[in-house]
């Protein structure tokens, strides 16, 4: 199943992506694969936040969240934004 996913990047994940040195985009690359193998490893939100699941990984040895969505019929994964935990919540919300 994680074979044929589709896996699709909002415009403000692409533009933080690229600002990212080699072994950063290493540690992001192998927290999209374990999500990519198991979608509902992340932990769902509620209220405002309603249906974007969180996946929580280390980066360069600093705690990184990951937002994304994960639609079963269509099987895409569509990632929004990664950060810190600092405002990290009101600046998903932003978006939304």
């Amino acid at each position: 199943m994680a074979n044929d996913m589709q896996v699709v990047q909002t415009n403000s994940f692409a533009r933080a992506l690229r600002r990212l040195h080699p072994t950063q985009k290493q540690d992001l690359d192998e927290a999209v694969k374990t999500i990519m193998a198991n979608p509902s490893i992340g932990e769902l939100k509620v209220g405002d936040l309603a249906n974007i699941a969180v996946y929580k990984f280390r980066m360069s040895n600093q705690l990184t969240l990951l937002a994304y969505t994960y639609d079963n019929g269509t099987i895409t994964l569509t990632l929004f934004v990664f950060g810190a935990h600092e405002n990290f919540y009101r600046d998903l919300k932003r978006q939304f």
